[in-house]
């Protein structure tokens, strides 16, 4: 137990470490927001990896493998699915369009300003993206510590706080990278054979568990859809992802990096279910699905060993916490401050076009980062299931967001009115049916795209058409030969 502390104490001093070393080198604030633009392709592939790799993807997909045995693999492998269509696809456009946030990709697309309603469905997105991973920590300390659930989020929280705060996104990428490292050694190369092994390997576990633990659609036809649809789609257009795609040295790296990411996310699934199910062997009966993970570390891996495969669990937690709450606090500054700021001047006021204010200065993004962290930790504290806050932030994107995104991305019809119906009756959908049905039914997520597409489709058709000078500009930022000119209400870099 002594060394798995001191294991798990150097790992957390090395991520404060290299907290303050993004520091040093996030010195504006594109630096800050997407490292300078400056990734290769291996930092942009571990960085991608894990941060769609979380909490709820390593505890809560061993969690399914246990109930659920090998078809609990699906909600892992539709984010790898998710990660692989977006590079395939879209992300060379995306990558070429060199904007902060996904609103920003909105005003070029349909000219005017979007960033009051898309800004706040993707500011709630990123919000409570960050919960489900803030409330892993509990489940991770709690297995070494027999720490109380309160002060396990508290402890994992402040030290992600601390080192996005310090660094921004460098210091995010660099954490991204050792974390990648240690979860790719402990969870995949260490703790899944060793787990199995334990299990009497797979005629072992065959004999011992019901023959459903072995059938991939198990967990039910409509679950491993809405999966898909959640978490797939989700993963096209949210903010947290394209900052990172922002991130790519040019649109090769983010492809090749980014395809490699999802072939990975694939194997991270099928890793995932196959240590559930060796636990539904040993530690039958469990009330909580989410405890396997911890119950495994413990009982097959020797000190020291058990201390590298937790650090790799938290490294899982702290990526996706870090890249969300990143991705919390551009919106914020980039999306929304000004929208405020520009109500406080009133119908006469202007913003001064040096980006002065909250939005543009480094230090300000830094009070950001702290402040939306601090909140963070203070949500985690009162919600206590990982699956369904995940659930709840990807409802809010998909419903409000995914029609609006695509659509821009694909149909030269769709209009700046179309888009901004899409997203209220989307968003409205969603969170009404959430209320009626439950957070974890798989009902809002129909509903909403429903009304969303419907409400496009009938809107855009119904206005006018884009301006072809704006589709225009915006043809020129997808080819990337307007690439340094300014997005219709962004701010210029300090």
């Amino acid at each position: 137990m002594t060394i798995d502390i001191a294991v798990i104490a150097c790992y957390l001093l090395g991520m404060v470490a290299l907290g303050w070393w993004g520091m040093r080198r996030a010195r504006t604030r594109s630096d800050y927001l997407v490292a300078g633009r400056r990734l290769g392709t291996f930092m942009y592939a571990g960085t991608m990896a894990a941060v769609v790799l979380g909490g709820a993807s390593t505890i809560g997909g061993i969690g399914l493998g246990y109930a659920h045995g090998i078809s609990g693999a699906w909600l892992v492998a539709a984010i790898g699915v998710g990660i692989l269509t977006l590079h395939a696809v879209f992300a060379r456009r995306i990558s070429r369009l060199r904007v902060y946030t996904v609103s920003e990709m909105l005003d070029l697309r349909y000219g005017g300003n979007s960033r009051a309603v898309s800004g706040l469905v993707m500011w709630g997105y990123t919000f409570m993206l960050t919960v489900p991973s803030t409330l892993a920590f509990s489940t991770v300390f709690s297995g070494l510590l027999d720490m109380p659930r309160a002060a396990a989020i508290v402890l994992g929280g402040s030290i992600v706080v601390l080192y996005s705060t310090l660094g921004g996104m460098w210091s995010v990428t660099m954490t991204d990278i050792v974390q990648f490292v240690i979860k790719t050694v402990g969870l995949l190369f260490i703790l899944t054979p060793v787990a199995v092994w334990h299990a009497g390997g797979f005629a072992g576990m065959r004999a011992e568990l019901d023959p459903s633990y072995f059938d991939p659609a198990a967990i039910g036809g409509q679950t491993i859809l809405t999966y898909f649809l959640v978490y797939s789609l989700g993963l096209l257009i949210g903010q947290d992802i394209w900052q990172r795609v922002f991130t790519g040295r040019d649109d090769r790296v983010a492809t090749v990096g980014g395809l490699g990411a999802g072939v990975y996310c694939l194997v991270f699934a099928v890793a995932g279910a196959l240590v559930g199910t060796s636990a539904a062997v040993l530690f039958p009966g469990l009330a909580e699905p989410d405890d396997a993970f911890t119950l495994m570390v413990g009982a097959t891996l020797p000190p020291g060993v058990s201390g590298l495969v937790l650090a790799a669990a938290l490294s899982a937690v702290m990526s996706t916490a870090s890249g969300a709450l990143i991705a919390c606090s551009t919106v914020t500054t980039t999306d929304l401050w000004p929208q405020v700021r520009r109500l406080w001047a009133g119908p006469g006021g202007e913003e001064r076009p040096d980006g002065g204010g909250a939005g543009g200065k480094l230090s300000a993004n830094r009070i950001c980062t702290f402040v939306l962290g601090v909140g963070t930790i203070g949500v985690a504290l009162l919600v206590a299931d990982v699956v369904a806050a995940l659930t709840v932030a990807y409802n809010i994107l998909v419903g409000g967001l995914l029609v609006a995104i695509l659509g821009g991305l694909t149909w030269r019809r769709g209009t700046r009115a179309g888009a901004l119906c899409s997203m209220l009756a989307g968003s409205v959908t969603v969170v009404a049916t959430m209320a009626a049905k439950g957070l974890l039914a798989n009902e809002p997520i129909y509903y909403g795209l429903g009304a969303a597409l419907a409400a496009y489709v009938a809107v855009s058709l119904a206005t006018r058409p884009t301006d072809p000078d704006v589709l225009a500009a915006w043809q020129r930022r997808v080819r990337g030969a307007d690439a340094a000119a300014p997005v219709p209400g962004a701010r210029r870099e300090p």
